[in-house]
């Protein structure tokens, strides 16, 4: 595109003593380029107008969020009725997509300025302001890029990070020693009968056991309903497994 000088503004004039209706079309120069999405994919996508290397990027987010990358040749896209209508297809590979996605891409639409030329002196409309959004870049990113790159800047950052991960670790530990101290100072009976049960409950993960200990030391706990039939279980197990032993020392079959 031709450069031009750098202006605050500029002049629209017209020959003549009507007033005259005129609409400015600004075409913004976009570093890097940005591209109108067709209507379909830009629904699809949630994005009007972007860079190419954006769009790639919500084009994998929506093939990834809907599962559509196939699970046994990865380097395919299972296309869903939404697909199909926007690139024809019932399948693609991720190779084809540029290729597919460049006859769905348009120049982003201009600005469009609708204004009044007066040949009325009087006329307080004669001057009009406009404010127009533009993407610029971030005057920190380089300053922010030179310190990364720094050598005494990632030790520097290091150091920090483990102060940070330290600081947050006490600030852990003394939260769970106020929440112990501040349980027990409100309700100390429940406090101690729930922190039994936790410490009980954590050995027996620690130790693997199987069952209740505390309860069936107890002889209350062999006269519930379920008691009889699991020691006819229990005996018919064993009849069979004896039986088993015997068939095979005898190498008969016991009917």
């Amino acid at each position: 595109m031709p450069t031009t000088q750098e202006t605050d503004g500029f002049q629209v004039k017209r020959p003549g003593d009507l007033n005259v209706k005129c609409t400015l079309l600004l075409m913004l120069d976009h570093q890097p380029p940005q591209y109108k999405l067709d209507p379909r994919l830009a629904r699809l996508l949630g994005v009007h107008t972007q860079t190419r290397a954006a769009i790639m990027q919500a084009l994998w987010l929506y093939i990834k969020h809907n599962q559509l990358q196939d699970g046994h040749e990865r380097e395919y896209i299972n296309c869903n009725r939404y697909f199909r209508q926007i690139f024809s297809c019932g399948r693609l590979r991720f190779s084809e997509i540029p290729m597919k996605l460049a006859g769905l891409l348009q120049h982003p639409d201009p600005i469009v300025i609708n204004h009044v030329i007066s040949v009325d002196p009087n006329d307080q409309k004669k001057t009009a302001c406009y404010d127009i959004d533009v993407e610029v870049d971030d005057p920190l990113k380089a300053q922010m890029s030179n310190f990364l790159a720094s050598t005494t800047n990632q030790q520097e950052i290091a150091s920090l990070d483990v102060k940070i991960h330290e600081t947050i670790e006490s600030i852990n530990q003394l939260k769970t020693q106020r929440d112990f101290m501040l349980s027990f100072s409100t309700e100390p009976q429940d406090f101690i009968q729930e922190w039994l049960l936790s410490q009980r409950r954590d050995l027996k993960i620690i130790t693997d056991v199987i069952g209740n200990p505390e309860e069936e030391r107890r002889a209350a706990f062999y006269h519930q309903p379920w008691a009889q039939e699991a020691v006819g279980r229990h005996i018919f197990a064993k009849v069979q497994q004896r039986r088993q032993e015997l068939e095979q020392v005898l190498g008969i079959r016991l009917t």
